[in-house]
C-alpha cells in the first residue's frame, strides 16, 4: 500500500498517490482530471485554479491538515496582487502535494465545461406575483396637514388602488422624498405581498410613470448543480437559464457526506454556507449579464431545495438531518429579506420566498415536483421520479399521494464511474450495443452523429471523445444487458463467454470497451465491473423506494411514470427499464417532465395562489421513511439484478427481449476471488 499522500479531485471523484512535491497540475495531469492550463505551469494564464478543502472526509477515508499543499509563493503573490485570486483559491502549476488532500476544480478552471441541463419548460404560468409595480399622484405636503411624505403615498395607494397597510424599510425610506420631488408628486412603486400577509412591502420607488420590467428568480438549489430561470415578473417568461455545479461537492459528493463533514469539522456548515451562497450569487450575475439587464429588475427569488441544501442556504446546521427522527428546524415555507441570505446580485431590498419542505429527507425540491405535476390530480396512479444525486419519489392519484427518498448517490451523475464525468461537451450520452457483433455506436454531447457516421471524428475534432457521462453510463449497461455481454446478476463476460475481445481482462473481472482512443493519445472509455456494482446500487436504491411506495399504497403496478430532474428529459424509457430503474409499465406511458423542481419554482414565483396551493398539498402528502422500514432493503436486495430478480417484468420483456446468459466466475471476478481466499483458508 502506497504512503504517498492521498489526492482527491472533485467534482470527478479521480484519485491517486503522489510523491510529496508533486504539482497539483501535475497529479491532475496524470489522472485525467479536466484541469485547463496554457502557460506551460509559469503561473500566467491563471486557468488551472482550484480549491483544497482542509478537515475530516470519511467518505473519501482522509484527513486533509493545513500544510498539505505548499505554501503561498510568490508567483501566486504576484498573479494575485495584478488579477486577483478568489478567497481560498490557489495555481494548480504552484501549489505541489505535501499530504491528503481533496481539491476541487471549478467550473472555470474545466476545459470541458459542463452541460447543466435543466433548460427551463415552455409551460406557460398563472401570473399572480406577488412583486407588483403601481403608478400613483401623491398630494403634496402642506402647512395645515402636518403628514409624512411615506403616509401621503400610503393614503394615495390606498384611494387609487384599495391597498390598506404599506410597509418599508430605511433603504426604501430613503428615496421617497427625492423620488417624489424628482416626479413632481406622481411616482411608481414596486409592491411585494407575500401570500399569507395582508401588509404590502415597498421595495423600489421610482419618479413618475416607469415602465421598466420586473424579474424574479427561481433557483433550483440540488446536491450536484444548481439551476437558475430569470423570469419576466408581467408575463411569465423565461429571460436566461443558467446553471453551475454545487460547489458544496468538495465536501461530500452525496447529502450524508456533507452531513458528516459538519459534524468533524467544526464550522464546517459555515463553510459550505458560504460556498454555496457564492455560487449563487455568481449563477444570478450570468443570468444579469445574459439578459442584459441590471441586479436592481430582480425583485424576489424563489428557492426550492432538499432539506440539507434548505438548512445550508439558511445557515443552519444539517446534523439533526443526519440522525432518527431526522428533524426539520422548520418545514413551513420562509420568507426572508435577500440580505438575510447574504444575495448582494439582486435589488437590495428584494425578498427571498423557500418552498414548504415535506418531511426530514423529502424537502421543497419534492414539494415543487409535487405543485409541477400535481399527482394528487390525476386520476390514474401516477408514480413521479425526480433522479439526481439523492431521488425524490411520488405516488398517488386523487385518493391519496405518498412521498419518499431515496440515496442514490452520485453515479448516475456520472461520479464514481471509471471514465465518468459530469455532462460536457466529448462525453458519451448514447450508446447502442449490436447484439451479433458486440460492437457499439455512440454519440457525444456536442454532436449530432454516430460514431459509425460519415463525418463523424471531423464533427469532434475539437472536443474528441472525452468519457462517458450519467445518461451515457445508464444506456451502455442497459446495452450491454440486451446484447448478453452482462448477466442478471451483473457480471460482465469473458471474452470467450461474451464472443468479443472488446471484454477485457482487469485483475480478476473484465471490463467491456466502448471506446480506445489511446493511440492519439486520447482515453480509453470501458465499462468497468465496479462501474456496474456503482449502477447497481443506485439503481437497486431509486426502484426499492418507488416499491416502497407501491406497498403502501397496496399495489404490484402503476399506471402511468414520470421521469423529472435532469435525467428525466435524456434517458430512454427502454433502458431505464431494462436497467430496473423503474417498474414495469407500457413504454408509451413513461413520459419525461424535464426539471419539473424547477418548474415548480416558477409557478411558485408568478403565482402566490400556487404559494397558498402547494402549503396545503404537503399537509395532505403521506411521507414514508426509507430508513427505518424492513421492506426497503428486501427490495434493494432483489433489485440488484438486471432488471429485477423477483418482479417479473413481462411488460419489457414483450418489447426488449433479455438473454439467458450467466456467467461462470469460478476463478475469476470478486465472486471467484472470495470462493478462493474461503478455500485457501
Amino acid at each position: 500500500m502506497s504512503t504517498d499522500p492521498l489526492v482527491v479531485f472533485t467534482p470527478s471523484g479521480k484519485r491517486g498517490n503522489f510523491p510529496v512535491g508533486t504539482p497539483v497540475l501535475t497529479a491532475a495531469r496524470q489522472l485525467g482530471v479536466d484541469l485547463d492550463s496554457v502557460c506551460g505551469g509559469r503561473g500566467i494564464c491563471s486557468k488551472c485554479q482550484i480549491t483544497p478543502s482542509y478537515g475530516e472526509f470519511p467518505k473519501h477515508g482522509l484527513t486533509a491538515r493545513d500544510g498539505a499543499l505548499s505554501d503561498w509563493n510568490s508567483v501566486e503573490q504576484r498573479y494575485d496582487d495584478k488579477r486577483g485570486l478568489a478567497k481560498g483559491r490557489r495555481l494548480g502549476c504552484q501549489a505541489t502535494v505535501q499530504g491528503d488532500i481533496v481539491i476541487d476544480v471549478p467550473a472555470e478552471s474545466q476545459v470541458h465545461r459542463q452541460v447543466v441541463r435543466k433548460a427551463a419548460s415552455t409551460r406557460p404560468m398563472v401570473m399572480d406575483p406577488a412583486v407588483r409595480p403601481y403608478y400613483v399622484e401623491v398630494a403634496e405636503p402642506d402647512m395645515h396637514t402636518p403628514t409624512g411624505d411615506l403616509e401621503r403615498l400610503a393614503e394615495a395607494l390606498r384611494d387609487q388602488w384599495g391597498i390598506e397597510k404599506i410597509t418599508a424599510g430605511i433603504s426604501v425610506l430613503r428615496q421617497v422624498q427625492p423620488m417624489l420631488r424628482k416626479g413632481k408628486w406622481t411616482c411608481t412603486v414596486v409592491l411585494h405581498k407575500a401570500h399569507n400577509e395582508d401588509t404590502h412591502r415597498i421595495l423600489d420607488i421610482a419618479p413618475g410613470y416607469f415602465d421598466r420590467p420586473l424579474y424574479g428568480v427561481a433557483i433550483d438549489l440540488g446536491s450536484t448543480t444548481i439551476a437558475a430561470h430569470l423570469t419576466d415578473l408581467r408575463t411569465g417568461e423565461v429571460a436566461a437559464s443558467s446553471g453551475i455545479m454545487n460547489p458544496q461537492i468538495r465536501f461530500g459528493e452525496d447529502l450524508m457526506s456533507r452531513v458528516s463533514y459538519s459534524m468533524m469539522n467544526p464550522g464546517g456548515d459555515g463553510e459550505m454556507t458560504d460556498a454555496v451562497r457564492t455560487a449563487i450569487n455568481a449563477l444570478i450575475g450570468t443570468l444579469t449579464a445574459e439578459a442584459g439587464i441590471t441586479p436592481e429588475q430582480i425583485m424576489e427569488a424563489v428557492f426550492v431545495c432538499n432539506p440539507v441544501m434548505h438548512h445550508l442556504l439558511l445557515g443552519i446546521d444539517p446534523v439533526e438531518l443526519g440522525q432518527a427522527p431526522f428533524a426539520l428546524a422548520t418545514s413551513k415555507s420562509i420568507s426572508l429579506h435577500v440580505a438575510d441570505l447574504d444575495i448582494n446580485s439582486m435589488n437590495g431590498a428584494a425578498r427571498v420566498f423557500i418552498l414548504p419542505c415535506i418531511a426530514g429527507h423529502v424537502g421543497a425540491d419534492a414539494a415543487a415536483v409535487a405543485l409541477s405535476e400535481a399527482p394528487g390530480e390525476q386520476e390514474d396512479l401516477t408514480l413521479v421520479v425526480d433522479v439526481g444525486t439523492n431521488a425524490e419519489i411520488l405516488l398517488g392519484n386523487r385518493e391519496q399521494v405518498l412521498a419518499c427518498s431515496s440515496p442514490t448517490g452520485p453515479a448516475f451523475e456520472g461520479a464514481q464511474i471509471s471514465s465518468g464525468q459530469r455532462a460536457a461537451p466529448g462525453a458519451i450520452e448514447r450508446i447502442t450495443i449490436d447484439p451479433a457483433t458486440k460492437t457499439p455506436r455512440f454519440q457525444v454531447i456536442g454532436c449530432g452523429l454516430w460514431s459509425d457516421e460519415d463525418g463523424f471524428e471531423a464533427a469532434i475534432a475539437t472536443t474528441g471523445v472525452t468519457g462517458i457521462c450519467g445518461s451515457g453510463i445508464i444506456e451502455a449497461v442497459a446495452e450491454m444487458r440486451m446484447a448478453g455481454l452482462l448477466d442478471p446478476k451483473g457480471l460482465i463476460g469473458s471474452p470467450e463467454q461474451t464472443g468479443t475481445a472488446r471484454c477485457i481482462l482487469e485483475g480478476r473481472t473484465h471490463s467491456y470497451v466502448i471506446y480506445d482512443g489511446t493511440a492519439d493519445g486520447g482515453p480509453l472509455v470501458t465499462v468497468t465491473q465496479g462501474d456496474i456494482r456503482a449502477i447497481q446500487l443506485a439503481k437497486s436504491a431509486l426502484y426499492a423506494g418507488a416499491r416502497l411506495l407501491m406497498d403502501e399504497m397496496g399495489t404490484d403496478t402503476v399506471d402511468r411514470v414520470v421521469l423529472a430532474g435532469a435525467f428525466g428529459a435524456h434517458i430512454s424509457p427502454k433502458h431505464a427499464m431494462v436497467l430496473g430503474m423503474i417498474p414495469d409499465v407500457p413504454l408509451d406511458k413513461v413520459t419525461s417532465a424535464g426539471n419539473a423542481a424547477g418548474t415548480g419554482a416558477r409557478m411558485a414565483l408568478c403565482s402566490n395562489d400556487a404559494r397558498t396551493s402547494i402549503e396545503a398539498t404537503v399537509r395532505e402528502i403521506t411521507k414514508v421513511e426509507t430508513a427505518i422500514e424492513p421492506k426497503f432493503q428486501d427490495h434493494f436486495v432483489n433489485a440488484n439484478a438486471i432488471p429485477h430478480a423477483t418482479d417479473p417484468f413481462t411488460i419489457l420483456r414483450s418489447v426488449a427481449p433479455l438473454p439467458d446468459v450467466s456467467f461462470n466466475t469460478q476463478g475469476s471476478g470478486e465472486d471467484g476471488g472470495r470462493r478462493r481466499r474461503r478455500r485457501a483458508g
